[in-house]
Protein backbone atom coordinates (compact mmCIF):
# COMPACT_ATOMS: atom_id res chain seq x y z
CA UNK A 1 0.00 0.00 0.00
CA UNK A 2 2.97 2.43 0.91
CA UNK A 3 4.99 1.65 -2.22
CA UNK A 4 1.97 2.55 -4.40
CA UNK A 5 1.34 5.64 -2.65
CA UNK A 6 2.15 8.82 -5.57
CA UNK A 7 3.84 10.98 -2.80
CA UNK A 8 4.80 9.39 0.73
CA UNK A 9 5.40 12.94 2.12
CA UNK A 10 1.73 13.49 2.06
CA UNK A 11 1.30 10.06 3.39
CA UNK A 12 3.04 10.27 6.63
CA UNK A 13 -0.40 9.26 8.80
CA UNK A 14 -1.44 6.25 6.82
CA UNK A 15 2.74 5.35 6.87
CA UNK A 16 2.82 5.39 10.65
CA UNK A 17 0.03 3.65 11.17
CA UNK A 18 0.66 0.81 8.56
CA UNK A 19 4.02 0.85 10.31
CA UNK A 20 2.53 0.73 13.91
CA UNK A 21 0.47 -2.35 12.77
CA UNK A 22 3.63 -4.28 11.47
CA UNK A 23 5.67 -3.56 14.37
CA UNK A 24 3.08 -4.76 16.44
CA UNK A 25 3.19 -7.75 14.29
CA UNK A 26 6.64 -8.05 15.19
CA UNK A 27 6.02 -7.71 18.45
CA UNK A 28 3.85 -10.71 18.65
CA UNK A 29 6.27 -12.69 16.77
CA UNK A 30 8.79 -11.95 19.69
CA UNK A 31 6.16 -12.70 22.19
CA UNK A 32 5.52 -16.37 20.97
CA UNK A 33 8.78 -17.13 19.53
CA UNK A 34 10.52 -16.48 22.66
CA UNK A 35 7.66 -19.10 24.22
CA UNK A 36 7.19 -21.92 21.16
CA UNK A 37 10.34 -21.03 18.56
CA UNK A 38 9.33 -20.95 14.95
CA UNK A 39 11.26 -23.10 12.88
CA UNK A 40 11.88 -20.34 9.83
CA UNK A 41 14.52 -21.20 7.35
CA UNK A 42 16.91 -18.78 6.63
CA UNK A 43 15.62 -18.64 2.67
CA UNK A 44 11.98 -17.61 3.80
CA UNK A 45 13.14 -15.36 5.92
CA UNK A 46 15.65 -13.59 2.86
CA UNK A 47 13.26 -14.28 -0.04
CA UNK A 48 10.34 -12.17 2.20
CA UNK A 49 13.18 -9.43 3.12
CA UNK A 50 14.01 -9.23 -0.34
CA UNK A 51 10.15 -8.57 -1.73
CA UNK A 52 9.43 -6.41 0.30
CA UNK A 53 12.69 -4.23 -0.38
CA UNK A 54 11.77 -4.73 -4.32
CA UNK A 55 8.56 -3.12 -3.07
CA UNK A 56 10.69 0.62 -2.96
CA UNK A 57 13.36 -0.33 -4.89
CA UNK A 58 12.33 1.63 -7.95
CA UNK A 59 10.37 4.13 -6.38
CA UNK A 60 11.95 7.65 -6.37
CA UNK A 61 13.88 8.72 -2.69
CA UNK A 62 10.77 11.00 -1.24
CA UNK A 63 11.70 11.05 2.46
CA UNK A 64 15.06 11.81 2.45
CA UNK A 65 17.10 13.83 -0.55
CA UNK A 66 20.53 12.70 1.20
CA UNK A 67 20.91 9.58 -1.68
CA UNK A 68 21.95 13.06 -4.08
CA UNK A 69 24.07 14.04 -2.37
CA UNK A 70 25.81 10.22 -2.40
CA UNK A 71 26.12 10.28 -5.90
CA UNK A 72 27.85 14.00 -5.88
CA UNK A 73 30.47 12.55 -3.81
CA UNK A 74 30.12 8.78 -5.44
CA UNK A 75 30.08 10.42 -9.08
CA UNK A 76 33.34 12.58 -8.43
CA UNK A 77 35.17 9.97 -6.84
CA UNK A 78 34.76 7.98 -10.10
CA UNK A 79 35.67 10.73 -11.98
CA UNK A 80 39.26 11.13 -9.60
CA UNK A 81 38.22 14.23 -8.00
CA UNK A 82 38.12 14.44 -4.05
CA UNK A 83 34.61 15.02 -2.75
CA UNK A 84 36.38 16.91 0.08
CA UNK A 85 38.12 19.28 -2.04
CA UNK A 86 34.88 21.79 -1.85
CA UNK A 87 31.61 22.46 -1.20
CA UNK A 88 29.28 21.48 -4.28
CA UNK A 89 27.73 25.16 -4.20
CA UNK A 90 31.95 26.12 -5.58
CA UNK A 91 32.08 23.52 -8.19
CA UNK A 92 30.53 23.46 -12.00
CA UNK A 93 29.03 20.20 -11.94
CA UNK A 94 29.65 18.15 -15.06
CA UNK A 95 26.41 17.32 -17.66
CA UNK A 96 25.75 13.93 -16.19
CA UNK A 97 25.57 15.27 -12.54
CA UNK A 98 23.66 18.42 -13.42
CA UNK A 99 20.55 16.94 -11.71
CA UNK A 100 21.99 15.31 -9.14
CA UNK A 101 23.67 18.45 -8.21
CA UNK A 102 20.56 21.07 -8.04
CA UNK A 103 19.40 18.81 -5.70
CA UNK A 104 21.86 18.49 -2.99
CA UNK A 105 20.81 19.43 0.33
CA UNK A 106 23.24 22.13 2.13
CA UNK A 107 25.57 22.63 -0.75
CA UNK A 108 27.42 25.17 0.44
CA UNK A 109 28.86 22.44 3.49
CA UNK A 110 32.00 20.17 1.94
CA UNK A 111 31.02 15.77 2.66
CA UNK A 112 30.26 15.08 6.04
CA UNK A 113 30.11 11.79 4.91
CA UNK A 114 33.57 9.63 6.17
CA UNK A 115 35.95 7.82 3.88
CA UNK A 116 34.41 4.29 3.71
CA UNK A 117 31.08 6.03 3.36
CA UNK A 118 32.87 7.28 -0.11
CA UNK A 119 33.77 3.94 -1.58
CA UNK A 120 30.11 2.74 -0.83
CA UNK A 121 29.06 5.62 -3.06
CA UNK A 122 31.57 5.27 -5.75
CA UNK A 123 30.60 1.69 -5.82
CA UNK A 124 26.66 2.24 -6.11
CA UNK A 125 27.21 5.22 -8.45
CA UNK A 126 29.08 2.99 -10.87
CA UNK A 127 25.57 1.42 -11.25
CA UNK A 128 24.19 3.71 -14.11
CA UNK A 129 24.84 6.92 -11.82
CA UNK A 130 21.02 6.78 -11.08
CA UNK A 131 19.25 7.09 -7.90
CA UNK A 132 17.88 3.38 -8.61
CA UNK A 133 21.24 1.98 -8.97
CA UNK A 134 23.07 3.67 -5.85
CA UNK A 135 19.63 2.41 -4.48
CA UNK A 136 20.47 -1.17 -5.67
CA UNK A 137 23.54 -1.47 -4.47
CA UNK A 138 22.28 -0.55 -0.77
CA UNK A 139 19.65 -2.72 -0.80
CA UNK A 140 22.06 -6.00 -1.74
CA UNK A 141 24.42 -4.86 1.45
CA UNK A 142 21.69 -4.72 3.44
CA UNK A 143 20.64 -8.41 2.13
CA UNK A 144 24.08 -8.98 3.48
CA UNK A 145 23.37 -8.17 6.83
CA UNK A 146 20.40 -10.01 7.40
CA UNK A 147 22.70 -12.50 6.26
CA UNK A 148 25.39 -11.52 8.62
CA UNK A 149 22.43 -11.44 11.29
CA UNK A 150 21.51 -15.11 10.26
CA UNK A 151 25.11 -15.92 10.57
CA UNK A 152 25.88 -14.37 13.96
CA UNK A 153 22.44 -15.49 15.29
CA UNK A 154 24.04 -19.16 14.68
CA UNK A 155 27.12 -18.62 16.43
CA UNK A 156 25.58 -17.11 19.69
CA UNK A 157 23.23 -20.65 19.45
CA UNK A 158 20.15 -18.28 19.33
CA UNK A 159 16.99 -19.16 17.15
CA UNK A 160 17.90 -17.88 13.54
CA UNK A 161 13.67 -16.90 13.37
CA UNK A 162 14.71 -13.34 15.30
CA UNK A 163 16.75 -12.00 12.20
CA UNK A 164 13.26 -11.41 11.29
CA UNK A 165 12.83 -8.38 13.85
CA UNK A 166 15.67 -6.69 11.68
CA UNK A 167 14.65 -8.41 8.02
CA UNK A 168 10.92 -7.95 7.96
CA UNK A 169 11.18 -4.74 9.98
CA UNK A 170 9.84 -1.18 8.17
CA UNK A 171 12.56 0.80 9.34
CA UNK A 172 14.94 -0.55 7.39
CA UNK A 173 12.85 -1.22 4.22
CA UNK A 174 11.41 2.49 4.01
CA UNK A 175 15.49 3.94 4.78
CA UNK A 176 17.34 2.13 3.06
CA UNK A 177 15.19 0.36 0.05
CA UNK A 178 12.75 3.84 0.10
CA UNK A 179 15.26 6.21 0.84
CA UNK A 180 18.54 5.04 0.14
CA UNK A 181 20.44 5.44 3.39
CA UNK A 182 23.76 3.91 3.83
CA UNK A 183 23.29 2.91 7.55
CA UNK A 184 23.13 -0.53 6.20
CA UNK A 185 26.34 -0.66 5.21
CA UNK A 186 27.98 0.22 8.37
CA UNK A 187 26.19 -2.08 10.75
CA UNK A 188 27.14 -5.03 8.34
CA UNK A 189 30.56 -4.10 8.79
CA UNK A 190 30.24 -4.03 12.50
CA UNK A 191 28.53 -7.52 12.66
CA UNK A 192 31.27 -8.94 10.24
CA UNK A 193 33.99 -7.38 12.96
CA UNK A 194 31.98 -8.76 15.78
CA UNK A 195 32.00 -11.96 13.91
CA UNK A 196 35.73 -12.37 13.01
CA UNK A 197 36.32 -11.62 16.87
CA UNK A 198 33.61 -14.73 17.55
CA UNK A 199 35.38 -17.03 15.05
CA UNK A 200 39.22 -16.07 14.83
CA UNK A 201 39.80 -13.47 17.45
CA UNK A 202 41.94 -15.36 19.45
CA UNK A 203 44.64 -15.28 16.41
CA UNK A 204 46.83 -12.54 15.80
CA UNK A 205 45.25 -11.97 11.88
CA UNK A 206 41.81 -12.38 12.84
CA UNK A 207 42.09 -9.76 15.96
CA UNK A 208 43.52 -7.10 13.67
CA UNK A 209 40.96 -8.17 10.77
CA UNK A 210 38.27 -7.25 12.99
CA UNK A 211 39.98 -3.42 14.01
CA UNK A 212 40.53 -3.07 10.64
CA UNK A 213 36.80 -3.84 9.57
CA UNK A 214 35.11 -2.22 12.46
CA UNK A 215 37.59 1.18 11.29
CA UNK A 216 35.71 1.03 8.00
CA UNK A 217 32.40 0.50 9.78
CA UNK A 218 33.39 3.90 12.07
CA UNK A 219 34.39 5.47 8.57
CA UNK A 220 30.65 4.62 7.00
CA UNK A 221 28.82 6.11 9.91
CA UNK A 222 30.80 8.05 13.19
CA UNK A 223 28.09 6.73 15.28
CA UNK A 224 29.73 2.85 15.64
CA UNK A 225 32.53 4.46 17.55
CA UNK A 226 30.65 4.38 20.73
CA UNK A 227 30.56 0.77 20.05
CA UNK A 228 34.13 0.16 19.91
CA UNK A 229 35.04 -0.13 23.51
CA UNK A 230 32.82 -3.43 23.34
CA UNK A 231 34.64 -4.91 20.71
CA UNK A 232 37.99 -3.97 22.47
CA UNK A 233 37.43 -5.65 25.50
CA UNK A 234 35.51 -8.50 24.14
CA UNK A 235 38.78 -9.62 22.45
CA UNK A 236 41.14 -11.76 23.79
CA UNK A 237 43.30 -10.00 26.24
CA UNK A 238 46.33 -11.15 24.33
CA UNK A 239 44.85 -9.93 20.75
CA UNK A 240 43.60 -6.12 22.43
CA UNK A 241 47.07 -4.68 21.03
CA UNK A 242 46.51 -6.74 17.67
CA UNK A 243 42.48 -5.30 17.44
CA UNK A 244 44.06 -2.15 17.92
CA UNK A 245 46.57 -2.14 15.14
CA UNK A 246 44.16 -3.36 12.67
CA UNK A 247 41.95 0.03 13.63
CA UNK A 248 44.25 2.27 13.20
CA UNK A 249 45.91 0.60 10.01
CA UNK A 250 42.52 0.92 8.54
CA UNK A 251 41.80 3.74 9.58
CA UNK A 252 44.76 5.00 7.86
CA UNK A 253 44.05 3.25 4.26
CA UNK A 254 40.83 4.00 4.00
CA UNK A 255 42.04 7.83 5.14
CA UNK A 256 45.39 8.42 3.43
CA UNK A 257 44.08 8.71 -0.38
CA UNK A 258 41.87 11.52 0.73
CA UNK A 259 44.43 13.53 2.28
CA UNK A 260 45.17 16.49 2.59
CA UNK A 261 41.67 17.84 1.47
CA UNK A 262 40.17 15.13 4.18
CA UNK A 263 40.96 17.52 6.96
CA UNK A 264 38.02 19.86 5.25
CA UNK A 265 35.71 17.52 6.78
CA UNK A 266 36.25 18.83 10.41
CA UNK A 267 34.63 22.36 8.94
CA UNK A 268 31.05 20.45 8.17
CA UNK A 269 31.32 17.60 11.65
CA UNK A 270 31.77 21.10 13.54
CA UNK A 271 28.35 22.82 12.04
CA UNK A 272 26.62 19.48 12.31
CA UNK A 273 27.68 19.19 15.97
CA UNK A 274 27.47 22.80 17.17
CA UNK A 275 24.20 23.39 15.05
CA UNK A 276 22.29 20.38 13.96
CA UNK A 277 19.15 19.43 15.88
CA UNK A 278 15.85 17.20 15.59
CA UNK A 279 14.11 15.35 17.49
CA UNK A 280 15.97 15.78 20.30
CA UNK A 281 13.55 15.21 23.96
CA UNK A 282 16.58 15.57 25.99
CA UNK A 283 18.21 18.02 24.54
CA UNK A 284 15.23 20.48 24.33
CA UNK A 285 14.43 19.82 27.75
CA UNK A 286 17.88 20.39 29.25
CA UNK A 287 18.62 23.85 26.57
CA UNK A 288 15.20 24.79 28.38
CA UNK A 289 16.00 24.06 31.77
CA UNK A 290 19.58 25.50 31.40
CA UNK A 291 19.17 28.38 29.00
CA UNK A 292 22.08 27.10 26.82
CA UNK A 293 22.52 24.89 23.85
CA UNK A 294 26.34 24.63 24.70
CA UNK A 295 25.99 23.28 27.72
CA UNK A 296 23.16 20.76 26.91
CA UNK A 297 25.05 19.36 24.30
CA UNK A 298 28.27 19.06 26.40
CA UNK A 299 26.30 17.56 29.35
CA UNK A 300 24.46 14.82 27.20
CA UNK A 301 27.90 13.71 25.88
CA UNK A 302 28.88 13.16 29.29
CA UNK A 303 26.01 11.47 30.36
CA UNK A 304 26.65 9.44 26.97
CA UNK A 305 30.68 8.63 27.83
CA UNK A 306 29.48 7.79 31.41
CA UNK A 307 26.58 5.15 30.50
CA UNK A 308 29.22 3.95 28.33
CA UNK A 309 31.90 3.39 30.96
CA UNK A 310 29.41 1.72 33.23
CA UNK A 311 27.81 -0.93 30.44
CA UNK A 312 31.84 -1.51 29.04
CA UNK A 313 32.85 -2.28 32.49
CA UNK A 314 31.30 -5.07 32.92
CA UNK A 315 31.39 -6.69 29.41
CA UNK A 316 33.38 -9.99 29.96
CA UNK A 317 36.53 -11.05 27.28
CA UNK A 318 36.50 -13.77 25.28
CA UNK A 319 38.42 -16.76 26.04
CA UNK A 320 41.91 -17.51 24.84
CA UNK A 321 41.22 -20.82 23.71
CA UNK A 322 38.52 -22.24 21.38
CA UNK A 323 35.27 -22.68 23.22
CA UNK A 324 32.17 -22.15 21.44
CA UNK A 325 29.66 -22.05 24.55
CA UNK A 326 31.82 -19.42 26.30
CA UNK A 327 32.40 -17.45 23.02
CA UNK A 328 28.16 -17.41 22.57
CA UNK A 329 27.93 -16.50 25.76
CA UNK A 330 30.07 -13.75 26.23
CA UNK A 331 28.46 -12.74 22.75
CA UNK A 332 26.00 -12.25 23.41
CA UNK A 333 26.41 -10.00 26.23
CA UNK A 334 28.80 -8.09 24.41
CA UNK A 335 25.87 -7.53 21.93
CA UNK A 336 23.38 -6.32 24.75
CA UNK A 337 25.52 -4.06 25.83
CA UNK A 338 25.96 -2.77 22.14
CA UNK A 339 22.38 -2.66 22.28
CA UNK A 340 21.83 -1.00 25.60
CA UNK A 341 24.64 1.89 24.43
CA UNK A 342 23.00 2.41 20.75
CA UNK A 343 19.55 3.61 22.34
CA UNK A 344 21.06 5.81 24.61
CA UNK A 345 22.94 7.75 21.62
CA UNK A 346 19.39 7.59 20.29
CA UNK A 347 17.87 9.35 23.18
CA UNK A 348 20.59 11.68 24.06
CA UNK A 349 21.66 12.77 20.41
CA UNK A 350 20.45 16.73 19.67
CA UNK A 351 19.43 15.53 15.83
CA UNK A 352 17.73 12.00 15.96
CA UNK A 353 16.79 11.10 12.38
CA UNK A 354 14.56 8.30 11.81
CA UNK A 355 17.41 6.63 10.06
CA UNK A 356 19.64 7.19 12.91
CA UNK A 357 17.68 4.38 14.59
CA UNK A 358 18.55 1.50 11.60
CA UNK A 359 21.58 0.93 14.33
CA UNK A 360 19.45 -0.32 17.39
CA UNK A 361 17.36 -1.99 14.75
CA UNK A 362 20.04 -4.20 13.56
CA UNK A 363 20.43 -5.11 17.12
CA UNK A 364 17.18 -5.97 17.73
CA UNK A 365 17.76 -9.85 16.84
CA UNK A 366 20.03 -9.96 19.87
CA UNK A 367 18.41 -8.21 22.42
CA UNK A 368 14.96 -6.91 21.58
CA UNK A 369 12.88 -5.52 23.95
CA UNK A 370 9.51 -3.62 24.10
CA UNK A 371 12.06 -0.31 24.54
CA UNK A 372 13.60 -0.74 21.04
CA UNK A 373 11.01 -2.49 19.09
CA UNK A 374 9.50 0.93 20.41
CA UNK A 375 11.46 3.41 19.34
CA UNK A 376 12.48 1.92 15.80
CA UNK A 377 8.56 2.99 15.34
CA UNK A 378 8.51 6.60 17.12
CA UNK A 379 11.02 7.98 15.00
CA UNK A 380 8.94 7.51 12.23
CA UNK A 381 6.93 9.95 13.50
CA UNK A 382 9.41 12.72 13.40
CA UNK A 383 8.38 12.47 9.49
CA UNK A 384 5.31 14.47 10.45
CA UNK A 385 7.42 17.72 10.06
CA UNK A 386 7.92 16.82 5.84
CA UNK A 387 3.57 17.56 5.38
CA UNK A 388 3.92 21.52 5.96
CA UNK A 389 7.80 21.86 4.69
CA UNK A 390 6.21 19.94 1.31
CA UNK A 391 3.11 21.91 1.24
CA UNK A 392 4.56 25.28 2.85
CA UNK A 393 8.14 25.38 2.69
CA UNK A 394 8.15 25.44 6.35
CA UNK A 395 9.87 23.11 8.62
CA UNK A 396 8.20 22.95 11.84
CA UNK A 397 8.67 20.41 14.13
CA UNK A 398 5.69 19.00 16.78
CA UNK A 399 7.09 18.91 20.40
CA UNK A 400 4.79 16.54 21.54
CA UNK A 401 5.72 14.07 18.70
CA UNK A 402 9.49 14.58 20.25
CA UNK A 403 8.63 14.16 23.47
CA UNK A 404 6.50 10.83 22.81
CA UNK A 405 9.99 9.91 20.60
CA UNK A 406 11.73 9.43 23.87
CA UNK A 407 8.79 9.03 26.59
CA UNK A 408 7.14 6.21 24.56
CA UNK A 409 10.39 3.45 24.25
CA UNK A 410 10.63 5.21 28.10
CA UNK A 411 7.37 3.43 28.92
CA UNK A 412 7.55 0.64 27.34
CA UNK A 413 11.19 -0.47 28.88
CA UNK A 414 8.96 0.84 32.56
CA UNK A 415 6.09 -1.68 32.43
CA UNK A 416 8.62 -4.79 30.80
CA UNK A 417 10.36 -3.84 34.01
CA UNK A 418 7.16 -3.85 36.20
CA UNK A 419 5.67 -6.75 34.24
CA UNK A 420 9.13 -9.24 34.78
CA UNK A 421 9.32 -7.94 38.54
CA UNK A 422 5.24 -9.20 39.25
CA UNK A 423 6.45 -12.17 37.23
CA UNK A 424 8.92 -12.90 39.73
CA UNK A 425 7.14 -12.56 42.78
CA UNK A 426 4.34 -14.72 41.09
CA UNK A 427 7.02 -17.53 39.91
CA UNK A 428 6.47 -16.71 36.26
CA UNK A 429 9.21 -16.63 33.90
CA UNK A 430 9.29 -13.78 31.62
CA UNK A 431 11.38 -13.15 28.58
CA UNK A 432 14.54 -10.66 29.00
CA UNK A 433 13.96 -7.60 27.37
CA UNK A 434 14.88 -3.50 27.44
Amino acid sequence: MLAREPELRLSVPLMTGLTAFIMALLALILYRGERHPFSWCPALILGVALALRLLFLFAPAQLSDDIYRYLWDGGNLLRGVNPYTAAPAAMTPPDGLKAVHAAINHPEYVTIYPPAAQVLFAAGSAIGGTVTGLKTFLVLLDLVLCGLLILLLRRLQMPVWRAVLYAWNPLPVLEIAGSGHVDGGGMALFLTAFLLLLTCGGKRAGAACSGAVFAAAALVKLFPLALGPVLFLIAPRPRRLHFLAGFCCGLALLSIPFLPDLIRIRESLGAYARNWEFAGFAFNTLRGATGSGSFARLALVAVLLLFVAALTSRVPGLPNAPNDAASAKQGRHALRACYAITMALLLTTPTLQPWYALMLAALLPFAAGPAGIVLCWTVLLTYRVQIPYFILGQWIESPPLTAAVFLAPAAAWLASVLSRRLGEKSGISAPCGN
